[in-house]
């Protein structure tokens, strides 16, 4: 079989209008990020990807990716992954507080389906325990029959991935204390194994029984002995590691973004998936010529001729959130809408951000409006509202899923409406059609009397003249939105963590017209270009 080099398969070849080019700025993502790993029956290292509602198996050899559970099918938002002595697969669906179990013919069942934040999950001589990823979360032994749950410990402030250590106890990372606990599998009083570490997420155990975590704040894969918990760092990534796995001898550790590494000797690193987006989401040129990429649990920056570059996460100090829409505003700052329902004024470089507005429900795209008022699309309650100064005034109400907003040098506001298939123009309180017969608008942006729309129903760039209502088609077959003949299932939101994580074909404008188009479905960045005027 050839070599799977993306995570998205187009029927069809990416086609623009004349007069235009295209350009990929960034290479297409393999994988929808890359959360819990673990090593299967048959030698593949399997891949859960909340992003994408993904499981994938990797071919350590090739490098070969196949997808084992696809986006919309019955397993929803996977983050850790265990395997039974029969070859069944268990999937904890992190935003439906449940663990399923997928047979090697196929069939897929729910277990068990109350465990809010359920993330963490192991398998031992025939006991499946699994955990509660919160501040007072329970780590539990399941029955795979779906009877009640026996719980081993519980006020754990957020249990990850974990694992039976030699000695027969279960060694798991508490995120919450910055520490490594083990516990008897019968219960009773935890015992502290490290602390103060790098805020450790997952662990393993090597051939000798040494402890292997990987550190999401610090980005550090350490080697702990478990008698005295002293460490040895094994390699320094970059912050933001999700998880570890063995392949025999050879040690594999997977990152938020979607890279995994192969760990060699002397902290040197092989990579079996480069890195990537997640989607990306939300796109906003800078003054500086700075290309700004919201992409969830990432933010980067894009400079000419460069790769793209973490500017923070999560784990950065300041980070304003799982964030989604961007708009530019200052030098060196910008505005970003996180599925938190935050507004925030996000200064990367100074690794500080401030809340400028609060408490909605499904934030989308964010502009900036002349006068230093800021618009922003709230798809959860289908409203388009403002604020400027710490006043929140409501543009619109009554949409059915704005999503994506620009705004004029006039002050004009346009929005689009996902659902209803439009293009709006907001005044005096009323949406009035410029643009409809769309299949699933997103992403908007206006540029020299023109507005430009991504279809991610249709995959297609939209121009429109606002003067002379003329349209026509900039690119086609783009690869946006779900992949051909996938319906993807609604990814709800981490309690405590963020609100729903879907994904937001964004859409930015240069100072030339050069359109930046969030390609979500492979994970990159395209440039369109108009070559000449007709």
């Amino acid at each position: 079989m050839p070599l799977q080099e993306g995570r998205y398969r187009s029927t069809r070849p990416l086609a623009v209008a004349e007069g235009w080019s295209l350009q990929r700025l960034t290479s297409p993502s393999r994988l929808f990020g890359a959360n819990g790993i673990r090593t299967g029956p048959d030698g593949r290292i399997y891949v859960a990807q909340v992003s994408g509602s993904q499981i994938s198996a990797i071919d350590v050899a090739t490098g070969q990716v196949e997808t084992v559970s696809p986006m919309g099918g019955e397993i929803v938002a996977p983050d850790d992954l265990a395997f039974d002595t029969e070859g069944n697969l268990y999937a904890t669906e992190i935003t439906e507080g449940r663990v399923s179990m997928r047979t090697p013919s196929g069939h897929t069942r729910v277990i068990w389906g109350d465990m809010p934040v359920a993330n963490p999950i192991t398998f031992h001589q025939g006991h499946l325990f699994a955990g509660e990823c919160r501040h007072d979360g329970r780590i539990m032994e399941l029955d795979r029959n779906g009877g009640a749950p026996r719980v081993l410990l519980d006020k754990v402030p957020m249990p990850n991935a974990m694992e039976v250590g030699p000695d027969g106890k279960l060694y798991f990372p508490v995120m919450g204390a910055n520490e490594i606990w083990r516990v008897d599998l019968k219960g009773g009083a935890p015992e502290t194994v490290a602390r103060d570490l790098g805020v450790p997420d997952a662990l393993k155990f090597d051939s000798k029984g040494y402890i292997v975590s990987a550190q999401v704040a610090s980005g550090q894969v350490l080697r702990i002995d478990p008698r005295n918990g002293e460490r040895t760092v094994l390699a320094n990534i970059a912050p933001g590691l999700d998880n570890v796995t063995f392949v025999g001898e050879r040690l594999f550790v997977s990152s938020i973004s979607g890279q995994i590494n192969e760990v060699l000797a002397g902290g040197k690193l092989r990579p079996l998936v480069p890195d990537g987006f997640n989607f990306p989401l939300g796109l906003a040129m800078g003054q500086d010529g700075v290309l700004y990429i919201a992409d969830g649990p990432f933010f980067y920056t894009l400079r000419p001729g460069a790769q793209p570059q973490c500017a923070g996460m999560l784990f950065t100090p300041g980070y304003p959130g799982y964030s989604r829409g961007v708009a530019a505003s200052g030098p060196g700052e910008v505005i970003v809408a996180t599925a938190s329902g935050v507004v925030a004024r996000y200064r990367p470089a100074r690794q500080e951000s401030e809340v400028l507005a609060q408490g909605f429900d499904q934030l989308y795209g964010v502009a900036s409006a002349p006068g230093g008022a800021l618009v922003f699309a709230e798809l959860g309650k289908g409203r388009v509202l403002s604020v400027r100064a710490g006043q929140v005034e409501v543009l619109a109400s009554g949409l059915e899923q704005p999503t994506g907003v620009a705004v004029g040098s006039d002050g004009t506001c346009f929005v689009s409406d996902a659902a209803a298939g439009k293009v709006v123009r907001l005044s005096g309180g009323r949406a009035e059609t410029v643009l409809d017969g769309l299949r699933r608008p997103q992403g908007i942006a206006l540029h020299e009397g023109a507005l430009y729309v991504i279809d991610v129903g249709a995959k297609e760039l939209c121009e429109y003249n606002i003067a002379t209502r003329a349209r026509r088609t900039v690119a086609s077959d783009l690869p946006v939105g779900a992949p051909p003949g996938v319906i993807p299932k609604f990814v709800r939101g981490v309690p405590g963590f963020c609100g729903p994580m879907n994904p937001f074909a964004g859409l930015a404008v240069g100072p030339d017209g050069t359109l930046y188009l969030s390609a979500d479905a492979e994970g990159s960045v395209l440039a369109l270009r108009v070559e000449s005027r007709h």
